[in-house]
């Protein structure tokens, strides 16, 4: 019964932090996606033709996108210094 009951703790224990894992694996990779998406708007934004001006984002936009900064900071996947920059200039574009 000893063998049977250590089995168990073990199994137990060995599936909570397998679950602590996938959690943080899981975290992480929606962290890793709102950056890429960030990303992506900021490079589109940048390869925009120089030659006619570029409309500026709607205002729903530039707080979705504030929002999107201000989760990253408080995740902590952003320094407040590039959250400061990366507002900065949202709030120029508007």
């Amino acid at each position: 019964m000893p063998f049977l009951l250590r089995a168990a703790i073990v199994g137990g224990a060995a599936y909570h932090v397998g679950k602590r894992v996938q959690t943080s694996r899981d975290q992480d990779a929606a962290q890793q996606q709102q950056i890429d998406e960030l990303q992506a708007q900021q490079q589109q934004q940048a390869y925009q033709p120089q030659a006619a001006p570029a409309a500026a984002p709607s205002t729903d936009d530039s707080m979705a996108q504030l929002a999107k900064l201000k989760t990253l900071l408080d995740q902590g996947v952003l320094t407040q210094a590039e959250f400061d920059m990366q507002k900065q200039k949202i709030l120029m574009s508007m």
